[in-house]
């Protein structure tokens, strides 16, 4: 996957003129908070430098992780087509790129995000987004006051910031706000994978309808050392890979997520909850049912269609 040419072209843009050393040693900073997933109370980006380390660095993981999410509902729901956006801790607008590539005919977005430095790279990318967007500098502990409904929410990479009191009181406080669909992504480890059953747990409780990845409202049935996670492999830039000091033109962004809404999902077909192991004239799939079990289902040549399916299958696709 790759970023759009148009914010591509943006991104390079606020970025041209900057040392690339400099944005190197923001980026490892972030990567490393990333990674070790701190919370500390401090936003991942918290100045200048530190937003332009972001946008060369983290925004193409992240856009395609959101990117993946938005198709899958589309997937899930065809009838949804939503005209409002809400993006919690939005970064530099991320999400809305991801909506807007899936749903162009979104015409308000709301963009909370608290910091001033992130906020501003935000506005000039969306120079190039064709709608009426609003930016709040508020911060996700204060309750998102003020602000208004929306048909999709979607809060991206935050929970891991909040200890779980606030993370509760957020999740409550964006399904009040979703009109239809929320969407939470977290990083695809353990810890990120408990927070989103948590968050899942929370919204069955308010009502609300999985639609992605799960296929039903049943308690997850993956147990530890194992976990529910996807994965995007995103293209790299020159930029990208000298940012990272890395060669290799491509990295694998890991992320788990729940996609749940007011509304029901017409159908609900098998997840396949991990990469299809293929061998001559079979195939060998992890997936989740709409029953709330794990299957490990055997798809051999003699089976016809459902093995021509099984072989076009990939990690995360619905069956």
């Amino acid at each position: 996957m790759e970023l759009p040419a148009p914010l591509r072209q943006a991104v390079d843009a606020l970025l041209e003129g900057t040392p690339l050393a400099e944005i190197r040693r923001a980026g490892d900073l972030l990567s490393r908070r990333y990674r070790s997933e701190t919370r500390d109370g401090r936003l991942h980006v918290g100045d200048a430098l530190a937003a332009k380390a972001y946008l060369a660095t983290r925004l193409p993981a992240t856009y395609a992780a959101m990117r993946h999410c938005v198709s899958d509902i589309a997937g899930r729901r065809e009838s949804f087509a939503p005209s409002s956006l809400l993006d919690v801790g939005a970064g530099p607008g991320t999400a809305l790129f991801a909506a807007l590539d899936e749903w162009p005919e979104l015409t308000r977005a709301a963009m909370v995000e608290a910091s001033g430095a992130i906020r501003q790279a935000g506005e000039a990318l969306a120079a190039i987004a064709p709608l009426a967007i609003s930016w709040h500098a508020i911060h996700v502990e204060d309750g998102l006051p003020g602000l208004e409904p929306a048909d999709l929410v979607t809060l991206g990479y935050v929970l891991d910031e909040l200890p779980p009191a606030a993370r509760d009181r957020l999740v409550d406080r964006l399904w009040a706000l979703t009109a239809d669909m929320l969407v939470i992504v977290e990083p695809g480890t353990p810890a990120g994978w408990q927070r989103i059953l948590e968050a899942r747990r929370r919204l069955i409780g308010h009502g609300a309808h999985v639609i992605a990845p799960c296929p039903h409202e049943a308690d997850c049935p993956i147990q530890a050392p194992d976990w529910c996670h996807f994965s995007r492999r995103v293209a790299r830039s020159r930029l990208h890979r000298m940012a990272k000091g890395g060669d290799v033109p491509w990295e694998d962004e890991k992320f788990s997520y729940v996609a749940v809404s007011r509304h029901p999902p017409a159908d609900r077909p098998a997840r396949v909850l991990a990469p299809p192991n293929t061998a001559s004239g079979m195939v060998r799939l992890k997936l989740c049912r709409m029953d709330g079990a794990l299957e490990e289902r055997l798809v051999t040549r003699r089976e016809g269609p459902a093995f021509k399916a099984a072989r076009k299958a990939d990690w995360g696709d619905a069956l």
